[in-house]
């Protein structure tokens, strides 16, 4: 079985903060998705991990080094992340939670 910390771009510490926050496997980083996951780690950190996370969780998924994607899609990722919280507001005003 492949543990998260074989995927390329990630090593033991990205592996902790991913298990700290609930993600397990490699298995559950496909399910949920890079997004999600990155969405998780924060929330369980109490503040946003460096992007570099991002595009080391995005890298494996799309078989590419984590630079590349950092280059080829920094701004679609961050737009992505801001829909999210665009829409995390939308749902607390209402006073619903979305959960992930």
């Amino acid at each position: 079985m492949i543990r998260l910390r074989d995927l390329q771009g990630l090593g033991p510490k990205s592996e902790a903060m991913l298990i700290e926050a609930g993600v397990n496997s490699v298995s559950q980083l496909q399910h949920l998705g890079a997004i999600a996951v990155y969405i998780k780690v924060s929330k369980y950190q109490g503040k946003p991990p460096s992007l570099n996370l991002l595009y080391a969780l995005v890298g494996p998924l799309e078989d590419e080094h984590w630079l590349s994607i950092a280059q080829s899609q920094k701004a679609q990722l961050i737009m992505q992340l801001e829909d999210y919280q665009t829409l995390e507001q939308l749902f607390n005003d209402q006073g619903k939670s979305l959960t992930l």
